[in-house]
């Protein structure tokens, strides 16, 4: 093949597999992913819904992620995702920093503003799981201050007509537990996207990163 063929052969070849490469589908069962690293700095997209507060696209140190300032000492929210009510799990980290003897608390959740999450509350230790405002499960957990942690809330149903609702919170570096925190709900859950919280009771920034939304496992 001479010099000049070969060269237009490339410019053929070269934007189909990077049209490929652009267009590969999502690992199944995946509905939505966002780790911010193609987002702009600044205020976020209209794919997500803020409910309360100044929450911006950050770069720290080359890595882009939400951020949720340390003041007012208010509870926050915003949505993301598609819209689900059952068989849906959502996933993300978060980190933040804890002041003397006073901590921050935050979670992600399901099922709209008034559905399900799961709460990080140093302050108490624990980790606990809402419908609305109803705390419905709680469990031990030692949150490490300065530190990455992982979240994770699944809906799903029973074969007795009702929704399991489980958890499990984890830090960075550490294994993913086996074991969920959960409670059965006889109540119907409304349909609703997933969404994110923080309550920067320390005067520390809460940062979001690695936000996932998938179909449950049977």
């Amino acid at each position: 093949m001479r010099l000049y063929q070969f060269f237009i052969f490339l410019c053929l070849v070269i934007p189909v597999i990077s049209s490929a490469e652009e267009a590969a589908p999502p690992p199944a069962g995946e509905l939505y992913r966002n780790d911010f690293s193609a987002a702009e700095t600044g205020k976020p997209g209209k794919e997500f819904l803020i409910l309360d507060g100044k929450f911006t696209i950050v770069d720290v140190e080359g890595n882009r992620m939400l951020e949720l300032p340390g003041e007012p000492l208010e509870s926050y929210g915003l949505l993301f995702g598609p819209s689900q009510k059952e068989g849906v799990q959502v996933e993300g980290r978060m980190l933040s920093e804890s002041t003397r003897r006073t901590f921050p608390a935050f979670g992600i959740g399901l099922n709209g503003v008034s559905g399900y999450r799961v709460l990080v509350a140093p302050a108490k230790k624990s980790i606990e799981i809402y419908r609305g405002t109803e705390v419905k499960a709680t469990a031990p957990f030692t949150w490490k201050s300065g530190a990455w942690t992982h979240l994770k809330l699944e809906v799903a149903t029973t074969s007795e007509g009702k929704w399991l609702v489980k958890a499990k919170v984890w830090q960075e570096g550490s294994e993913e537990p086996a074991d969920w925190v959960s409670f059965e709900d006889a109540k119907e859950p409304p349909k609703g996207r997933a969404s994110i919280w923080g309550t920067p009771f320390s005067g520390k920034k809460i940062y979001y990163d690695d936000l996932v939304v998938r179909s449950a496992v049977p």
